[in-house]
């Protein structure tokens, strides 16, 4: 599948949608307090670096967001439409999200995924990343799943 992976503005429509089909699949597998979206208007702040994955056909098909905190920074958004999937589309916005962190001086990527993504929980594992606890302003939650990867021991 030729993909074309950009930082765009995620207050296109088109992304919305995207946006809200990804809050309505964490709905279905967590309760409310246990989904930690950000908001569209978070996803525009200065130190997000929002990304839109597109097909040949110029359909978005999948999102990622860098949210930079000086040293680290951490992954928000990924989602990639369900027919999209199993394709390598996932390890590809992941890549771009990496790239972008390294060439914004991040030294640690840090995540909060579910304990029922498993595809997610699979590809962040395979990519480098570990368990860790809590960070930021979470809490211990027993289907939340933190995680981080050292930038500078993973190169590429």
């Amino acid at each position: 599948m030729a993909l074309h992976i950009a930082v765009e503005d995620p207050a296109q429509s088109e992304i919305i949608e995207l946006l809200r089909d990804g809050e309505e699949h964490s709905a279905e597998l967590y309760p409310a307090e246990s989904n930690h979206h950000l908001p569209l208007d978070a996803l525009r702040s200065t130190n997000v670096r929002f990304f839109v994955v597109r097909n040949g056909s110029g359909r978005a098909v999948a999102t990622g967001a860098l949210v930079l905190y000086g040293p680290w920074a951490e992954l928000k958004r990924m989602w990639v439409v369900p027919d999209a999937r199993g394709q390598g589309v996932s390890k590809a916005v992941l890549a771009a999200l990496e790239a972008k962190a390294r060439s914004e001086q991040v030294a640690v990527l840090r995540l909060e995924t579910g304990v029922e993504s498993h595809a997610a929980l699979g590809l962040y594992m395979h990519s480098g990343f570990r368990q860790r606890g809590p960070f930021g302003d979470y809490r211990e939650d027993p289907l939340s799943v933190f995680m981080e990867k050292e930038l500078s021991e993973h190169p590429g």
